[in-house]
């Protein structure tokens, strides 16, 4: 299960550097390496949008602990 929060943590970082590109400069890092294939970042976008609510589910599920081994 960790790796799947590693996934997720990658998957939401690029998202958030996207929009902070999206916000600073008015570049869209996503549409500029996948423009030519809208299906592709359309894609990108929504395993964006999954791995958040994946991260905030297990955050409360786990009580905020989401890159260290559960404690069972």
């Amino acid at each position: 299960m960790i790796a799947a929060n590693y996934i997720a943590l990658i998957l939401l970082l690029i998202g958030g550097i996207n929009w902070g590109l999206v916000g600073l400069f008015r570049f869209n890092l996503v549409d500029w390496m996948f423009g030519w294939c809208p299906i592709i970042a359309r894609i990108i976008y929504i395993l964006v949008l999954i791995s958040a609510i994946y991260l905030i589910v297990s955050a409360c599920i786990d009580g905020g602990i989401m890159l260290t081994a559960a404690k069972r």
